[in-house]
């Protein structure tokens, strides 16, 4: 698809802020690894062959009776008869000593009788984020096993790092564009109109903004119940008036200009000489904002999470690592972890919203 005249000025000016440029790369490609953060960090194979046919668990599930076994529940690879029913192709000695029969096996036969041998693909970190580990210590420091370490319920870091970073991001976009995509609304339409739709949208948003929101989450999630969702449309509810300010000004100060009254001669309708040609003008101040939109998004689902009131305990959170982290100090390695990737997030985010800001400024032009 090839970009208007306009789009490729702006990349000219996004690529020119070379700091911009290579964190959305880094940010890009951290952000893709999370997505398949279930391949990347699970307590299940990625793949399982058992007597010459291929499973996928991380996609589907298989009972253990699909191995030998004799549970309809789902099978728990990480347990040893689990892994030597597939490793010998569904030898029932497995539970008796399943490592001793795995070493009998290895040369293909068991008690005389041929052995089909299976294996299991495990995914880089053989945790996932809600895994409980049967480490000796809670929080354990780092190893070979458990590269960042582990929680205060055993839990590996890094893949709850995997996840949440993941649900911390997706929060955040979804909570920003449906707050911007209201907040813009409500801005042009004060702007654009004025007069009494002005001050009475401006008294409504004067006794929104003074509703302590902290309180209505906490009632909200004891009637309801704490879940993701929930959260994000509270988010949206509140945090839509921070993009309503600039965008009125700007729409203000552009519909006297002459190319609006001069629209408005003409009969174009006043939706798109709105968001046609007003809102081009407005979006460099909207975009000046959306950086402390997003990580103010990030902030505070890590500060309900740090309080408690935020999304479910058996989410993987960032904000409740931070909790972990000052409840365990002597476990500095949970501190450490929390603050750089809350670091690395947000500078990345900042840097990127930064080049964004000046793709959009039409005074500023790089070669």
């Amino acid at each position: 698809m090839r970009l208007s005249p306009l789009n490729q000025r702006r990349w000219r000016n996004f690529k020119a802020n070379r700091r911009a440029y290579w964190s959305l790369w880094l940010f890009a490609a951290l952000f893709g690894l999370s997505l398949f953060a279930e391949v990347l960090a699970n307590d299940k194979p990625i793949v399982v062959s058992y007597r010459g046919a291929l499973h996928f668990p991380i996609y589907k599930f298989y009972p253990e009776t699909a191995f030998g076994g004799d549970f309809r529940t789902e099978a728990i690879y990480r347990d040893p008869e689990v892994q030597c029913l597939i490793k010998t192709g569904g030898i029932v000695d497995c539970f008796d000593d399943p490592e001793g029969v795995i070493e009998d096996a290895a040369d293909g036969e068991f008690a005389g009788e041929p052995v089909q041998a299976g294996w299991l693909l495990w995914p880089p970190v053989p945790y996932s984020y809600n895994t409980i580990n049967n480490v000796g210590t809670a929080p354990s420091p780092p190893d070979a096993d458990h590269w960042l370490g582990t929680d205060d319920t055993t839990r590996d870091v890094l893949a709850r790092i995997i996840y949440g970073f993941r649900l911390s991001i997706l929060f955040a976009l979804i909570v920003s564009v449906g707050a911007s995509v209201l907040g813009i609304i409500a801005g042009a339409v004060q702007g654009y109109f004025g007069g009494r739709t002005d001050l009475i949208f401006q008294r409504i948003i004067e006794i929104w903004g003074g509703t302590p929101s902290l309180y209505i989450i906490i009632i909200l999630f004891a009637i309801l119940g704490r879940s993701f969702w929930l959260l994000v449309v509270v988010s949206i509810l509140f945090g839509w008036p921070a993009l309503v300010g600039v965008v009125r000004a700007e729409f203000l100060r552009a519909r006297n200009f002459e190319y609006v009254r001069a629209a408005r001669a003409l009969g174009v309708p006043d939706r798109v000489i709105m968001f046609r040609h007003i809102l081009p003008n407005a979006m460099v101040a909207t975009v000046t904002l959306l950086p402390f939109i997003v990580t103010g998004a990030i902030g505070g689902l890590a500060s309900l999470d740090f309080l408690g009131f935020g999304l479910p305990s058996s989410a993987p959170s960032l904000g409740e690592l931070s909790l972990q982290a000052k409840q365990n100090l002597q476990a500095p390695w949970l501190g450490f972890t929390a603050f750089f990737t809350f670091a690395i997030m947000l500078s990345l985010l900042v840097f990127i919203f930064e080049g964004v800001r000046d793709a959009f400024d039409p005074r500023k032009t790089f070669q």
